[in-house]
């Protein structure tokens, strides 16, 4: 699998996240219908963005979090936002693509969704997620203590 180390690659990464998203059954109406996001228009930018990012282009002008704010004024986001942008991320980036950049865009995708998360929920998004409750031995949150996240076993 290819690394994401090129403009190209980081434009096919880009296409195919947010595919998906546009397909997504929670994050497809906050970007297809609150946001009205024109696809043609907004993917070129999203590939610009990271490209600044990863590589120090300075194509990218914009303000990504003032957009957020606007969409979040329309139709709140939730933690479960975040949690499912950094799941589909990294389910494209790890379906298509390897090595050191890749590592690369999940951490700066994590910080995006932290920064983003922390401004417009006031907290910062919990990555990776908590295991449900009936993995962690009981159907209450008070039992995740409990849990050795090494061996996911209930101690006593």
């Amino acid at each position: 699998m290819p690394d994401v180390s090129t403009p190209e690659e980081v434009d096919r990464v880009v296409r195919a996240f947010y595919g998906a998203v546009a397909q997504d059954d929670l994050l497809g109406p906050v970007f297809n219908d609150v946001a009205q996001v024109d696809w043609a228009e907004h993917l070129p930018k999203l590939s610009a963005f990271w490209c600044r990012i990863l590589f120090g282009h300075r194509d990218f002008h914009g303000n990504a979090l003032a957009k957020h704010r606007e969409t979040h004024a329309k139709s709140p986001f939730t933690a479960a936002h975040f949690v499912r942008w950094l799941s589909l991320f990294e389910e494209t980036l790890d379906e298509g693509w390897s090595g050191e950049h890749v590592d690369t865009m999940k951490t700066l995708a994590r910080n995006v969704a932290r920064v983003h998360s922390t401004q417009l929920l006031g907290e910062p998004v919990v990555w990776p997620p908590e295991r449900n409750a009936a993995e962690r031995g009981g159907d209450s949150p008070c039992w995740a203590h409990l849990v050795d996240h090494v061996d996911g076993r209930i101690h006593g």
